[in-house]
């Protein structure tokens, strides 16, 4: 990429997004834009295509999505669908019809089959069934992909598509019902502490800067017996594994891709075209009880977990397959214990 061209990051503010413009100014980039929600609705076709008739960016990192745990997209289907859908086919015409040289899509590794082989690399994808708790969110990443994958054959584009695994670090969603599970876990240990010292103050503090939608700790697991003991119960067995990238990694993972790698790199030579998308990820997997302890261990609670065994696990083994990457020049750097320790403090500086 040339450093003086500009630059569009679409949901700069978000996890995702606020990684790749800090990537993108510690590398040099100077001439990089990203309106946040009230300056530019990217649902809105018109604005946006007004927009990058005015603005004309050269590159565009495409991060602005929808995004939430499981509880989120349980009961949200029908927007996570149709936000992501409508976002993702904005920014992509508009990327084509106003000449973006270079144009990354970020997806989720919740694109691959709910039975996919594991670990999963790039050919898993739509070899069988999605997760339903997750199948709306993944079927619009899955069609951004393609777009581009489309626009590229059709158009001799230059758009590509990563797929991080489960993110976390500064910004993240700390949501306790629409978040993801490592931050609404790293809030929900912080929150049970602090009921285990008693300290109101604090808890009070935490819900005036992150408004909840019930102020009854009971309604996120976190309980208190006769005898003073705390509980913190987290839906589903504890079971499933998970796999964890530090928000930065991925920031400088999409951009080395970026200045790196061209459609032609990835594309097959034939007349089928397909998943030319790259995992990110690290290719190490916890389960969520083990996971649970670590946290419970970096914030220094000392009661009692459990599980909620009625609730729903989602997909048991979600594994990406980085080799792809790897093999391109590219490896993570944050091991997971050191990420949460890391996350904790950006948590209780952020207060």
């Amino acid at each position: 990429m040339d450093k003086s061209k500009k630059i569009f990051i679409a949901g700069g503010r978000g996890l995702v997004g606020s990684a790749i413009y800090r990537s993108l100014q510690n590398k040099g980039y100077t001439n990089i834009i990203s309106p946040s929600h009230s300056e530019l609705d990217l649902i809105r076709q018109k604005d946006v295509e007004e927009f990058f008739e005015k603005e004309r960016p050269a590159y565009v990192f495409l991060a602005a999505a929808k995004v939430g745990g499981i509880i989120a997209n349980l009961t949200y289907r029908a927007d996570f669908i149709y936000q992501n859908m409508m976002i993702e086919s904005n920014i992509i015409n508009a990327a084509h019809v106003y000449g973006v040289e270079k144009l990354l899509f970020l997806g989720s590794t919740c694109i691959y089959p709910r039975d996919a082989q594991q670990p999963m690399d790039e050919d898993q994808l739509l070899t069988s069934p999605l997760e339903y708790t997750n199948e709306p969110y993944a079927i619009a990443k899955i069609a951004g992909m393609k777009m581009c994958e489309s626009y590229n054959l059709q158009y001799g584009t230059n758009f590509l598509s990563v797929m991080p695994t489960n993110l976390y670090g500064p910004n993240d969603n700390f949501n306790l019902i629409g978040g993801h599970v490592l931050p609404a876990m790293i809030r929900k240990f912080r929150l049970a502490k602090l009921y285990q010292d008693n300290n109101f103050e604090d808890i009070r503090k935490d819900f005036d800067r992150r408004p909840v939608e019930n102020e009854d700790l009971s309604f996120y697991g976190i309980t208190k017996s006769d005898e003073g003991e705390v509980k913190l119960t987290l839906w589903g067995s504890g079971n499933p594994l998970r796999e964890f990238l530090w928000s930065e990694d991925m920031a400088d993972a999409s951009v080395f891709v970026m200045e790196n790698i061209n459609w032609s790199d990835v594309s097959k030579e034939n007349s089928d075209v397909i998943n030319t998308h790259i995992n990110i990820g690290t290719g190490v997997e916890i389960t969520i009880k083990d996971l649970a302890h670590m946290v419970a261990k970096v914030i220094g609670f000392e009661g009692e977990i459990a599980f909620d065994k009625t609730k729903p696990d989602g997909t048991m083994r979600k594994l990406t397959n980085p080799s792809k990457l790897t093999n391109l020049g590219w490896k993570y750097r944050v091991e997971l214990e050191t990420g949460v320790n890391k996350i904790y403090d950006w948590y209780l500086k952020n207060i």
